[in-house]
C-alpha cells in the first residue's frame, strides 16, 4: 500500500487523478463517508470532521478493517490529520496503520496562496477557513511519525501552481521503484 495524503487545496486527488497505473486507489474519506451516513446521518463530506471524536474513531476503524482485507497494490487517498473543532486528529492513527502492509508514506503539498487559492475556487466544497501554514506544518509531524512507526519511507511532493504534470511525474516514478 503505498498512503497519499495532503491538506485541503494541495492537489493532493488531482496528482491521483493523473496516474497511469494498475494500483486500485481508494479513498478512505469515501470508505468513512458511507459508513458515517449509515451509522450517523451525515449528509456531506464536509460535515464529516465534526462529528464527536469517538464518532470519527468509530467510523475509522470499520474502514481501517475494510482496506486490510484489501489487495497490496493499493494507493490510499487520505489526510495525514483533520483539523477538527477539538484540535488535529491523526488521520491514520497507529492502531489501525499496523493492520496495514505500508510501502511508503507520500505527502503533496504546495504554496500556502495557492491552496488558499485552490480553495476559494473549488464550489463543490464547503471548507473551513484554518491556518493552512499551521495545518501543513502538523502534517508534516504526523508524516514523520507515520514513517517512523511503520519504518517505511516518507516523500513529500511539491505540487507547483501550472506544474501538476511534473508532481505526476514524481508519485509515477515511485510507483516503478
Amino acid at each position: 500500500m503505498i498512503i497519499v495524503m495532503g491538506v485541503p487545496g494541495a492537489g493532493k486527488t488531482s496528482v491521483l487523478q493523473g496516474l497511469k497505473t494498475d494500483y486500485q486507489v481508494v479513498n478512505y474519506g469515501n470508505l468513512m463517508l458511507e459508513i458515517e451516513k449509515k451509522e450517523f446521518g451525515i449528509k456531506n463530506r464536509d460535515d464529516m470532521r465534526k462529528l464527536p471524536i469517538e464518532k470519527q474513531k468509530k467510523a475509522q476503524k470499520m474502514a481501517a478493517e475494510q482496506l486490510a482485507t484489501m489487495p497490496d497494490k493499493v494507493i490510499l487517498d487520505t489526510h495525514c490529520s483533520i483539523a477538527t473543532p477539538q484540535g488535529y486528529y491523526p488521520g491514520l492513527p497507529f492502531r489501525f496503520l499496523k493492520l496495514w502492509k505500508v510501502d511508503a508514506f507520500v505527502y503533496i503539498t504546495a504554496d500556502v496562496k495557492a491552496i488558499a487559492a485552490r480553495r476559494q475556487n473549488d464550489p463543490t466544497r464547503s471548507r473551513d477557513v484554518d491556518d493552512i501554514e499551521l495545518h501543513d506544518g502538523m502534517n508534516k509531524s504526523y508524516l514523520a511519525a507515520y514513517s517512523a512507526f511503520m519504518g517505511s519511507p516518507a516523500v513529500i511532493i511539491l505540487n507547483e501552481q501550472g506544474k501538476l504534470e511534473q508532481a505526476v511525474a514524481k508519485l509515477q516514478a515511485l510507483l516503478k521503484s
